[in-house]
């Protein structure tokens, strides 16, 4: 049954208790697998089974629980709950300035004033607006609340609040009823009045730094221009939305425009910056054939380009949505603070009854305004916001900040994970090298059968080293023609220094040599398997042919002797991989392959290790070419000829010791490891598969970002901490400080207006130590 995952905006939601009922509610519809709620970003992630419920069903299910789920378009979800958010800033703003207006003078009055005639009536005309006006979205989302027998944040500040002001207007109208009983009839409009005011400010501040914690989105997808010049089949350009792009459409990319989509230059030539998507600095040159992506700048020159990747296929799209779907997980800390929210509300309202109740019993002369004042204040000073906001912010200012450097994670659980990280193993192609291989030097390709069942075999792979090999017998002038294909092969080009073309070496002078122009008959492949981690077989004429490493000759009976092996040690030596080509019985032909080491691989390592990382390093390559690559970058532990298999088993060797492991590739060989490894760790511009399996991927080639995604989930784990010990830690001096637990020993009284103040700030304060994140350095 197919699985649709979908992120819908949520409205209504004010604290953590909040999330745990529209969790709950969603999770309670049949067909639904997982639910993820945000309070940050008021957005819900939902997996269902389709056939099984619906979005309208969703939304209902929501509803029914006092809130309201949005059904947009997938792409509209996000743009959706920011808009909500902008129209709730909007409308915090306009009550917050009216609030403090109302609640200025009513403070003044209620200081100074408070003994005259008329203040008390003017301290409640006053109130009135800001408690039943202003703070009406508390008490109408605390009665939803009440309907469906639950209980969050409004309806602590509804009870408070309410309390306050209706015990103030029974004062106001009854005064009589204390007096007679030798009591003061004392009126807390101020109070009521404040408390409101104090909420809306600090739901003001926390709603503007909440939407600080997305702006790394908001910078990604500024990135992409709107409209974008598109050619005519006669050759004139219009300017047209980008909604209106069509795979295949024929782009013009002026000097310093963003490029739209992805796709392939077809005229021009420019330097393009792509830093914003890959943090390398160094604009990439682009002339016909190269890759565009959507979201990089041109710079000064023109160019013509073929729309390849439009709207949600785009590299930039992709990179959008993982960084939306990751915001929205849930680390695994999250599971303790849903538990404490499930209680919260319902523990504070006891605790204020037995504080009301236990003034009433032993508060004496004032037991019943006290009582009604701890009530009051123990209701306002708790703050489940703080707690639902503590994870989510920080997860969000993680996540943004790991875009901004090239670091795309999955979700929270392997941001969290990665500083637990005690080994890392590195492929070696791709990962720490360029993964551009070129063939630099070729034995026995004098030999026209074996050089044309060389290049039959290695066209049909989509390997590197295959690549490599086609690109070079590509720049020779021979013509291989068979029934399949017909290839100009067009002149090869040798290395300026010793060429090889048999097992004795012939050494030519270092000028270009030109062979004759030959043409090749052969007859089409009748078999072909690719064998992973070894090479490929064919069978062509009827002749068994082998391409590959050391180890499928070794494995089909073909010794490597003589000449050959020298040509072997010496290329090995010199950190090249040796391809060997055989026609079942004896090697025919060998090629040297050199992949650069990138120039940040050692200084990576040399981070990791001294960070108290173990690094190892495995290829497939033969032990001598790995020792070279191994001491060049300072890896003292590396495993050569290694099969998938072999990587998934030396990775669950690791884990069995009790080591953290972090796995890196870039190939499908490199999938099943990636799969079993603690952190999965895929380089960008490798296979998809790998991209898939892995849970984060480097965006970048520079493998520094390794330690710097590590340094990242150290600096978001220890902030998560830090705003949970402020919420825990506010929570549990706060409330019994409200209750009046010093009055006995000093007599010391919070006032409700304090606490109001106090709840306000908490939430801010947990919001904008999260935003933190954006200015720290990652190394």
């Amino acid at each position: 049954m197919t699985q649709i995952k979908q992120t819908f905006p949520v409205t209504g939601m004010t604290c953590a208790s909040c999330v745990l009922h529209v969790e709950k509610a969603l999770k309670a519809e049949p067909g639904v697998e997982d639910v993820s709620v945000n309070l940050a970003t008021n957005t819900a992630q939902v997996s269902w089974q389709q056939g099984r419920t619906d979005s309208q069903h969703l939304k209902q299910a929501v509803r029914n629980a006092g809130y309201d789920l949005l059904v947009t378009d997938e792409g509209d979800a996000v743009a959706e709950a920011e808009k909500i958010q902008a129209e709730r800033l909007r409308g915090l703003k306009r009550k917050l300035i009216a609030s403090l207006v109302l609640s200025i003078p009513l403070v003044v009055i209620g200081m100074f004033l408070m003994h005259e005639p008329w203040a008390n009536l003017t301290m409640w005309a006053l109130s009135t607006p800001v408690v039943l006006l202003f703070g009406r979205q508390f008490f109408v989302n605390a009665w939803k609340q009440a309907k469906h027998r639950t209980a969050n944040m409004d309806t602590l500040v509804a009870l408070s609040t309410g309390v306050a002001y209706l015990f103030s207007v029974f004062n106001m109208a009854w005064p009589d009823f204390w007096t007679s009983r030798g009591l003061e009839p004392h009126v807390y409009f101020e109070a009521a009045a404040v408390i409101i005011t104090f909420i809306l400010l600090g739901k003001f501040l926390e709603e503007r730094a909440k939407a600080g914690t997305s702006s790394a989105i908001k910078k990604l997808m500024g990135l992409r221009p709107n409209t974008v010049l598109r050619e005519a089949a006669d050759g004139t350009t219009r300017e047209v939305p980008i909604a209106d792009i069509n795979v295949d459409d024929l782009l013009v990319v002026r000097p310093g425009e963003s490029i739209a989509v992805d796709g392939e230059v077809v005229g021009g030539e420019s330097y393009v910056d792509e830093s914003m998507l890959s943090g390398e600095p160094v604009p990439v040159a682009k002339t016909a054939g190269a890759s565009l992506l959507a979201g990089t700048i041109n710079q000064k020159g023109s160019l013509r380009m073929r729309a390849q990747k439009v709207g949600a296929a785009t590299l930039l799209a992709q990179i959008v949505r993982t960084v939306q779907e990751a915001q929205g997980s849930k680390a695994p800390v999250q599971k303790l603070v849903d538990k404490v929210a499930a209680v919260f509300v319902p523990v504070v309202m006891g605790i204020a009854l037995l504080s009301a109740i236990a003034w009433w019993i032993f508060g004496g002369e004032h037991a019943f305004t006290q009582g009604l004042l701890a009530l009051v204040t123990v209701l306002v000073i708790a703050c489940p916001c703080a707690l639902g906001l503590a994870t989510p912010t920080a997860i969000m200012a993680g996540m943004g900040k790991g875009a901004e450097n090239g670091i795309l994670i999955k979700d929270a659980e392997s941001l969290e994970r990665a500083r637990h990280i005690t080994a890392i193993v590195l492929d070696k192609t791709g990962t720490i090298t360029e993964g551009k291989p070129e063939v630099q030097e070729a034995v026995g390709l004098d030999d026209a059968e074996a050089t044309a069942a060389l290049y039959a075999i290695e066209s049909r792979s989509e390997h590197p080293l295959a690549e490599a090999v086609v690109r070079y017998l590509n720049a020779g002038e021979r013509r291989i023609v068979n029934s399949e294909r017909t290839t100009s092969l067009g002149t090869i080009h040798h290395s300026p220094t010793t060429i090889h073309h048999s097992p004795t070496t012939i050494h030519h002078s270092p000028t270009t040599i030109h062979h004759s122009p030959t043409t090749i008959h052969h007859s089409p492949i009748t078999a072909f398997e690719s064998l992973t981690g070894k090479g490929a077989s064919a069978t062509i004429a009827g002749t068994t042919w082998l391409v590959g490493n050391r180890r499928l000759l070794e494995e089909h009976g073909i010794g490597i002797t003589g000449a050959w092996r020298e040509h072997e040690k010496r290329w090995q030596e010199h950190a090249h991989t040796v391809i060997w080509l055989a026609d079942g019985t004896t090697v025919r032909a060998a090629l040297a392959i050199a992949d650069k080491i990138k120039p940040t691989a050692a200084e990576a390592i040399a981070r990791l290790k001294k960070a108290g990382i173990k690094v190892y390093m495995q290829t497939g390559d033969a032990r001598r070419t790995a020792q070279a690559v191994a001491q060049a970058v300072g890896i003292d532990d590396f495993r050569s000829e290694v099969l998938p298999k072999d990587k998934r088993a030396f990775v669950e060797g690791l884990q069995q010791q009790g080591h953290v492991v972090a796995m890196v590739g870039d190939g499908i060989n490199d999938s099943e490891a990636l799969a079993k490894a603690d952190v999965s760790i895929a380089m960008g511009k490798g296979s998809d598969i790998a991209m898939d399996v892995a849970r984060m991927t480097l965006i970048s080639t520079d493998l520094n970002a390794i330690p710097r995604a590590i340094t990242l989930s150290r600096k978001t784990v220890n902030l998560i901490r830090q705003n949970l010990f402020w919420a825990f830690i506010y929570n549990i001096i706060g409330i019994p400080i409200a209750a009046g637990v010093l009055y006995p020993f000093n007599g010391f009284l919070l006032d409700p207006m304090i606490a109001g103040a106090a709840m306000a700030l908490s939430s801010v304060s947990v919001v904008s130590n999260s935003l933190r994140l954006r200015w720290a350095r990652l190394g």
